[in-house]
């Protein structure tokens, strides 16, 4: 595999409930941002991630969604569409950690880009 998953993101709709299932599940260390409802994960190995929550009016529905590294956000976000994909979440800036989307592949299945 070429392009790794960089970022995992699990959104639930009790995040404080989804962050002690996880984090007793897998012995994850989870460091909660209270401004953004936002644990950030510590694990041993793979994939740095984090567990939020869903609500009203939020692009982001309950579910995981891995993020793949991206050297072009807006030229993979085309390409995604020109292959059948379309966009779930228009491309944002993290500051300090740049930009993200999240599309649809062919099959609905949400997937996350990351340029950093």
């Amino acid at each position: 595999m070429t392009k790794a998953p960089a970022w995992f993101d699990i959104t639930a709709r009790n995040a404080e409930r989804s962050r002690r299932f996880y984090g007793e599940l897998f012995d994850w260390e989870i460091a909660v941002d209270e401004s953004m409802n936002y644990g950030l994960t510590s694990t041993a190995d793979g994939v740095p991630g984090g567990i939020g929550e869903t609500g009203d009016g939020s692009p982001h529905p309950a579910g995981v969604v891995l993020y793949f590294p991206v050297e072009d956000l807006d030229g993979a976000v085309a390409r995604a569409e020109r292959l059948g994909g379309s966009i779930a979440v228009p491309a944002w800036e993290l500051p300090g950690l740049g930009r993200m989307a999240v599309i649809l592949d062919v099959d609905g299945n949400r997937i996350g880009l990351w340029q950093r």
